[in-house]
């Protein structure tokens, strides 16, 4: 592991302190208390999977796979339990589709790749396309931010500080325009300058607002008309405190745009970690940035070897 590896991991081991208590502290004390591995502690071990939001269907896979390990390969000591844990909850990520660095690095040269960012309110959209248009234009991309979130003026405001910090362009209209409209300036613009990336905002919305997800499934369509394959990632920004919740917010806007991505911002402030297996295993959806502080190299591509070693490495 390089230099720059070892400070990103140990970012990450700081950002999921709260899940690490909340998991791995519990199932220490449980270890400790046991001798030996018997239902009672498995069953133990359920609550507290749960509690951490692993989910409760992800959480009977676990269980049900280590009490199979057990029988066969004849574990019993309970402070065996800890590497069993490890090990399975890699085997769930494996099992679901977030594959190690799923990042959309490998860009086509001839037309822009385009990101559309969607997600409800004070999630962290914003920020979150801040920190991925400083990443881009550090790896010598040439960025373009379309700002269609044009009812609220912060937002924007907000990206031209993020714009300006990374070097790149923003395309953005008069308060209350149509956001469709700055989608597809930005695209058009992007195209015409040789723009490597464009990342269009949008404005929060509930899932639950149906003409509000009209918006976003126009936006879409017309960025589309200027080549069909865009936009190529639709990236879902999701609060990871908000938990289960977050599994249905994933449904409408997947069902509504279809979305290819997910974004789990705010990892450092829940002790609720265990949402991001759960919804990889829930959804088959790849996570493909994590965020866990507020700086910007705190937002990661997300790595599951990492995810797991970081909440069990003290």
């Amino acid at each position: 592991m390089g230099l720059l590896d070892k400070i990103g991991f140990e970012r990450l081991k700081v950002g999921l302190s709260k899940t690490r208590e909340g998991l791995l502290d519990k199932v220490t004390r449980l270890v400790m208390a046991k001798a030996t591995i018997d239902d009672d502690l498995l069953d133990q071990l359920e609550e507290i999977l749960i509690g951490a939001d692993v989910g409760v269907d992800t959480t009977m896979r676990i269980v049900e796979s280590i009490k199979g390990r057990i029988r066969e390969e004849r574990y019993t000591n309970a402070d065996e339990l800890q590497f069993l844990l490890h090990d399975e909850i890699q085997r769930q990520f494996a099992n679901g589709s977030s594959a190690d660095n799923e990042e959309p690095v490998d860009l086509p040269s001839d037309n822009p790749y385009v990101i559309m960012v969607v997600g409800i309110n004070g999630v962290g959209k914003t920020t979150t396309i801040g920190k991925l248009a400083h990443r881009y234009a550090s790896a010598g991309r040439k960025v373009v931010i379309g700002a269609a979130d044009t009812f609220r003026a912060a937002a924007n405001e907000q990206l031209e500080i993020w714009a300006q910090r990374a070097g790149a362009t923003i395309i953005r209209q008069l308060h209350g325009s149509d956001p469709a409209a700055v989608a597809f300036d930005a695209v058009k613009s992007a195209v015409a300058s040789g723009a490597d990336v464009v990342i269009i905002d949008t404005a929060g919305r509930l899932h639950t607002k149906a003409n509000l997800m009209e918006e976003l499934k126009k936006i879409r369509r017309v960025i589309g008309k200027q080549n069909p394959a865009m936009p190529h990632e639709v990236l879902l920004v999701i609060d990871a405190s908000t938990g289960q919740n977050g599994l249905q917010q994933a449904k409408q806007f997947g069902a509504a745009v279809g979305v290819t991505g997910l974004v789990l911002t705010k990892l450092d402030g829940t002790a609720k970690g265990g949402i991001v297996l759960a919804i990889t295993r829930g959804l088959s959806l790849p996570v493909r940035f994590i965020g866990v502080g507020e700086q910007i190299e705190d937002l990661q591509p997300f790595d599951r070897k990492a995810f797991v070693d970081a909440l069990f490495e003290r």
